[in-house]
C-alpha cells in the first residue's frame, strides 16, 4: 500500500496560527487582495499565479465576483517567527450572507475593505455588524488607494461614523500595485488574536463548507474548535446525524494538500466518501462517533426564498436537464428541487434558491456547462398559507392558491431593507420604496451627502428589478442590503392568463389584489406582440377567479377571397365574405392556438 505523502508542519502550534477572513461589498477588491497575500507568502509559485487563483469558477472570473468560499494557508516571516495565515476570501452578494457569517464564525479576525472610489455600502456595514457578533477582530482597510478619484479621509470618516469602528489608523492599500500589502500583513499577525482550543478534548469542529469530489465523495472544509482529526477517524455530523469516516484530511495551499492531523485552531478538509452532500451542511458540527462533544451553537439550515419553474426548451431534453440539476446540486447544497408539470411546458423543476444573483448562476452555468436551452418562469417566494381547518403549508407555485374556499388568510415574508445613498437622491429612492409597498422604519442622515433608509418591504417586490430601479433612481450611486424580518398577512390572488379561453399554467402568477390589474394588462400587451396572428382572432384574457380583470384581442389574418370578383352584382361578393365569417368561425371552435417557445422565453425573462 503507498504512503501518503504529507505537508511539512502538518500539526501546527497554535500561538502562531492566524484565521482571517476578508469582507467586503462586491468588487471592492477581496480577490485581488488575495492575490497579493499569496504571491508575498509565496504559497504559490510565480509560474502557476494568475489573477483571482482562488476563483476557480469560470462565471467567477468572467463576472469579478466570489460565489463560493475559498480558503488557504499561507507561511509568513515575521520577526524571526513564523505564522500560519489561514485565509477565507468570501462572497460579497446578499444572496451568499450566511457562507459569509460562518466563515467569520471560523475566524478570530476580519478584514474590512472598503474601496476608497465608492467608500462603505450597505453590504459593508451588513458583514461588518456580522463580524462584530461573531466577536471578530476587525481591521479596517482603504483599498485603491492608487486611482485618482481615492478620497481616503472620506472613507475612514464614513467607517467610524456609521459602523461605529476607529478607523484613523485604517491601513491604505493598493491591491492592484500591492502598496501597504505588507504592513497589513504584519498587522493581522500582530492584531488577530491566536485561535484557543483544546486538543485533548472531544472533537469540535465547524463546517465551513462543501462540495462532491467524484473520487472523494463530499469534501467538508471544518474550522478545527477542539480536539483534533486523523485519517481513518470515525466522524459523526450532529446536526443531519450522519456517520462518516475521514479518508483523507489536509489543507490547501491552495491546492489541497494531505496533512497527518488536523487540530485544534486549524482549518482544512475532511474528505468523507458519502454521496449525498445535503448530509454535510453549511453550519453544522463535526465530532467523533465514539466521544460526542457539544454541538456548536447558531446552526441553521440556508433557506431558499426564491422559486421558479425550470424547464428545457425541447421537452426531449428532459432527462438531460434532470441530470445536469442532480449535477449542479452535488456541488450546492443550498438548491432544492422537485418535479412539477406545465400545460404549455411539459415536464420541469420548481428550483429554490438564497436569491435572484444565485438562480441567475444556476441558469447560466446550465446553459452553458451543459450546452442545454432551458426556460424559467416567473420567480415567486415561499407564500404561508392557513386553510379553514387549521392547516398550513407553505406554497410556491401559483397553483397552490387554487383552493380559494379553504384558504383562511395568506402572509407574505416580509424583509428589512437597508439602503444607502446620496442624500439628493433621497426623493427617488423613497417614491420607488413606496410604489413597491414599503414602509419607512427608520431614515437617518449620517453625513451632510450620504442617508441610511430603512423600510419594511414585501420580499416579493424586490426580486425581480428591483436593483435595476434602484441604480436608476439613483445614477448607479445607491446600495442595498436585506435580511428576514417577519410574515404579514396581505391580500393576495393568484391571476391567470387565458389565451382563446385556455388558461396558460405557466404564466399564473401571484399578486397583491391592488397591483394585479397593472401587472396582467403589462403581461397581456407584451403576449399580443408575441403571439403570431392566426386566420382567427384570438382573444388573451387574465382573470382572478372566473372574473376577467383584463383583455386583448389579436386580429385575425384576413384574406381577400373577392379578388377574382371583377364586377357584377354586389351580393356576389357579399356571400363569398359571409362563407368566410363562418369559416374563421368553425376554425375559431376548432383551432388550437400555439405559442411558441420563444414567446415564453422573451415573456418570463422580461
Amino acid at each position: 500500500m503507498r504512503r501518503k505523502s504529507y505537508v511539512k508542519g502538518s500539526v501546527l502550534n497554535i500561538s502562531y496560527i492566524r484565521n482571517f477572513s476578508i469582507i467586503a461589498h462586491i468588487d471592492h477588491g477581496k480577490s485581488t487582495l488575495a492575490d497579493r497575500f499569496i504571491e508575498l507568502t509565496g504559497a504559490v509559485e510565480k509560474r502557476e499565479m494568475k489573477e483571482q487563483i482562488l476563483d476557480s469558477m469560470e462565471l467567477e472570473r468572467e463576472r469579478g465576483i466570489t460565489i463560493k468560499s475559498q480558503t488557504v494557508l499561507m507561511s509568513y516571516r515575521h520577526k524571526n517567527k513564523t505564522y500560519y495565515l489561514n485565509m477565507i476570501d468570501t462572497p460579497g452578494h446578499v444572496d451568499f450572507s450566511y457562507e459569509v457569517s460562518r466563515a467569520m464564525r471560523a475566524s478570530e479576525g476580519v478584514l474590512l475593505l472598503v474601496d476608497a472610489t465608492q467608500g462603505v455600502q450597505a453590504q459593508t456595514i451588513a458583514n461588518a455588524y456580522m463580524a462584530i457578533e461573531a466577536g471578530c477582530k476587525i481591521i479596517p482597510v482603504i483599498n485603491k488607494i492608487d486611482l485618482k478619484s481615492a478620497d481616503v479621509t472620506k472613507c475612514k470618516n464614513q467607517i467610524t461614523s456609521m459602523i461605529g469602528i476607529d478607523a484613523s489608523s485604517a491601513v491604505e492599500i493598493s491591491a492592484k500595485t500591492g502598496e501597504g500589502v505588507v504592513e497589513l500583513l504584519e498587522r493581522v499577525v500582530e492584531l488577530v488574536p491566536a485561535p484557543t482550543g483544546n486538543k485533548q478534548a472531544p472533537l469540535r469542529a465547524l463546517v465551513v463548507d462543501s462540495w462532491y469530489d467524484n473520487y472523494k465523495g463530499v469534501v467538508i472544509l471544518v474550522r478545527v474548535m477542539d480536539g483534533s482529526i486523523k485519517s481513518e477517524d470515525k466522524l459523526f455530523l450532529m446536526g443531519t446525524m450522519t456517520e462518516l469516516t475521514a479518508t483523507e484530511i489536509g489543507v490547501f495551499r491552495p491546492k489541497p494538500s494531505p496533512v497527518y492531523e488536523l487540530s485544534a485552531g486549524m482549518v482544512g478538509y475532511v474528505a468523507s466518501g458519502i454521496k449525498d452532500i445535503s448530509r454535510a451542511r453549511v453550519g453544522d458540527t463535526l465530532t467523533e462517533l465514539n466521544r460526542k462533544a457539544e454541538k456548536i451553537t447558531g446552526y441553521q439550515q440556508a433557506k431558499q426564498i426564491v422559486f421558479a419553474g425550470i424547464y428545457p426548451e425541447n421537452p426531449e431534453n428532459y432527462d438531460k436537464l434532470k441530470e445536469a440539476i442532480e449535477k449542479l446540486k452535488l456541488n450546492d447544497a443550498s438548491i432544492s428541487y422537485e418535479p412539477e408539470t406545465s400545460g404549455s411546458l411539459g415536464f420541469g423543476f420548481r428550483c429554490g434558491f438564497l436569491g435572484m444573483l444565485h438562480l441567475d448562476i444556476f441558469r447560466e452555468r446550465i446553459e452553458r456547462e451543459y450546452n442545454l436551452p432551458i426556460v424559467v418562469t416567473s420567480p415567486t417566494v415561499a407564500y404561508h398559507i392557513y386553510y379553514t381547518d387549521g392547516s398550513q403549508r407553505y406554497a410556491i407555485n401559483p397553483n397552490d392558491f387554487d383552493n380559494k374556499s379553504r384558504i383562511s388568510c395568506i402572509k407574505e415574508p416580509i424583509v428589512k431593507v437597508s439602503i444607502l445613498v446620496p442624500s439628493a437622491f433621497i426623493g427617488n429612492i423613497m417614491k420607488l420604496l413606496e410604489e413597491r409597498r414599503g414602509v419607512q422604519k427608520q431614515i437617518e442622515y449620517i453625513t451632510e451627502k450620504q442617508t441610511k433608509l430603512v423600510y419594511l418591504v414585501p420580499l416579493s417586490e424586490i426580486i425581480t428589478d428591483f436593483y435595476d430601479k434602484l441604480k436608476s433612481a439613483s445614477k448607479g450611486m445607491a446600495s442595498f442590503d436585506y435580511e428576514e424580518y417577519e410574515e404579514k398577512q396581505s391580500d393576495l390572488v393568484k391571476v391567470d392568463l387565458l389565451v382563446n379561453g385556455r388558461k396558460t399554467d405557466s404564466l399564473s402568477f401571484v399578486s397583491v389584489r391592488s397591483k394585479a390589474y397593472r401587472r396582467a394588462r403589462e403581461m397581456l400587451i407584451k403576449l399580443r406582440e408575441l403571439i403570431p396572428r392566426q386566420l382567427f382572432e384570438v382573444s388573451l384574457q387574465a382573470a382572478i377567479g372566473g372574473k376577467i380583470i383584463a383583455k386583448e384581442r389579436i386580429a385575425p389574418l384576413r384574406k381577400n377571397v373577392t379578388s377574382k370578383c371583377y364586377g357584377g352584382d354586389i351580393t356576389r361578393k357579399r356571400k363569398l365574405l359571409e362563407k368566410q365569417k363562418e369559416g374563421k368561425k368553425r376554425m375559431k371552435k376548432l383551432g388550437k392556438v400555439l405559442i411558441p417557445t420563444e414567446a415564453f422565453v422573451t415573456l418570463l425573462r422580461r
